[in-house]
């Protein structure tokens, strides 16, 4: 499965260079995959700096409808999505921040979030070679929530997360190769892997691989994360971020995957359609199933058609 993942990722990364070979790539000015051109002085420090916000809405309402169904239902979905890039001779400096936030209300089922997510990601590097494309780096990156999360089954329902549980703290040094400002991948041997769970209540269920009746556990091991950004065909811009973790410790075979996907539509100056599918596979995270509870494929799957705005770079 981690590699079909991975393989995945690949091809969706050689795809999009083979079809550049023949479309011309047209680049929209303000767009948060603009690419970042290196600058030909770099005796002073330069600043790259943009970003996008949006929101999805679905509504619907019956009245008398023979066949049946919710008499309303209401769906909403938020992101925020910023970067902010530093060069400066020998020296890079990445910054990016994604804040996403979606929620459903329906007459039967009443309201419950169907999205939330905080990531900050920092990667500082110095570049070791000629050609401009490995850096010695480190990595620092923050996941978490912000909002009470539940798991429902019928008419039931469970508490299952919070603000700060779980939270992802990843502190990483290592190599990083960008052979272009589409791509790149950081490679480090020596990570350190924080997993918080602060409530309480989860606290003494053991839960998201945390030991119970205590709030931290830290991992040792190998980390991976590559990164792409490109407009991969007119008007249809691709993101997305693989992560992949092995425990020294504890099963180093079972690697924990994160891999986060966004596909960027444009139709016009203010209308967009998304497309956001997250995979997550942690081997310490037991999800109940049918025949017992055991770490599973995490997935989540959002389309919307929806408002768009760019957040127009500042200008030094």
């Amino acid at each position: 499965m981690k590699q079909t993942l991975l393989l995945t990722f690949l091809f969706i990364y050689t795809l999009s260079e083979v079809k550049a070979q023949d479309i011309p790539v047209r680049r929209i000015s303000g767009e948060i995959f603009k690419n970042v051109k290196k600058d030909k002085d770099t005796s002073t420090w330069r600043w790259k700096r943009n970003g996008i916000v949006g929101a999805n809405l679905a509504q619907g309402s019956l009245s008398n409808w023979a066949a049946g169904g919710d008499n309303f239902s209401l769906t909403a979905n938020t992101y925020f999505s910023y970067y902010i890039y530093h060069r400066a001779k020998r020296y890079t400096w990445d910054n990016s921040f994604d804040f996403n936030f979606g929620f459903v209300q329906a007459t039967s089922l009443g309201s419950r979030k169907n999205d939330d997510r905080i990531d900050l990601l920092s990667k500082f590097g110095y570049k070791v070679d000629s050609v401009n494309r490995w850096y010695a780096s480190a990595l620092f990156n923050f996941r978490s929530q912000l909002f009470d999360g539940y798991n429902y089954s019928g008419s039931s329902s469970n508490f299952s997360s919070s603000f700060l549980s779980p939270a992802y703290i990843i502190l990483s040094l290592g190599m990083d190769y960008k052979p272009n400002t589409k791509f790149s991948v950081f490679i480090s041997p020596l990570t350190t892997r924080t997993v918080l769970v602060l409530n309480d209540y989860l606290s003494k269920q053991g839960s998201y691989g945390v030991p119970m009746n205590k709030h931290s556990f830290s991992e040792l091991g190998a980390f991976v994360t590559m990164t792409y950004n490109n407009e991969i065909a007119k008007n249809i811009s691709y993101r997305g971020r693989m992560d992949l973790f092995s425990n020294y410790g504890h099963n180093p075979g079972n690697i924990d995957v994160f891999f986060t996907n966004m596909f960027l539509f444009k139709i016009n100056k203010w209308l967009s359609a998304t497309y956001n599918l997250d995979l997550i596979y942690d081997d310490d995270i037991k999800i109940f199933g049918p025949n017992n509870d055991a770490p599973r494929l995490q997935m989540k799957s959002l389309l919307g058609i929806g408002f768009l705005m760019n957040l127009e770079p500042v200008k030094k």
